[in-house]
């Protein structure tokens, strides 16, 4: 079954964030990551993911660079900042709380609050 992906409106920067966290990372290589890691849930195009990343360095989360490839070509990494880390662990927490309580509602789990 395909997910709406309508549903992950407003979250695609947290998973930009959670990916560069891991490692520096060029916008197509982001792309790609994010397919593979969700299962091509999420997709993301070029025009979509390089507004969502110079908002991203606008507002200081992240800073980009220019290196070469491993295949030898120059490309444009991007960092994670400490402000950065700091928005993603606050979105991850709030993520969580918004799971467990769809989890609790369409599952019937109880709700605790952490």
């Amino acid at each position: 079954m395909k997910a709406d992906k309508s549903l992950s409106g407003g979250n695609t920067a947290m998973l930009i964030l959670k990916l560069i966290e891991e490692e520096d990372m060029y916008g197509y290589q982001m792309i790609d990551a994010l397919e593979k890691k969700s299962n091509n849930v999420f997709t993301l195009k070029a025009g979509t993911l390089y507004p969502i990343l110079h908002g991203l360095e606008q507002q200081g989360m992240i800073t980009a660079y220019d290196s070469t490839s491993e295949e030898g070509r120059q490309r444009r990494y991007y960092r994670i900042t400490e402000k950065g880390r700091k928005l993603l662990h606050e979105k991850q927490e709030e993520w969580e709380t918004y799971a467990r309580a769809v989890k609790s509602v369409m599952g019937g789990v109880s709700y605790a609050v952490v």
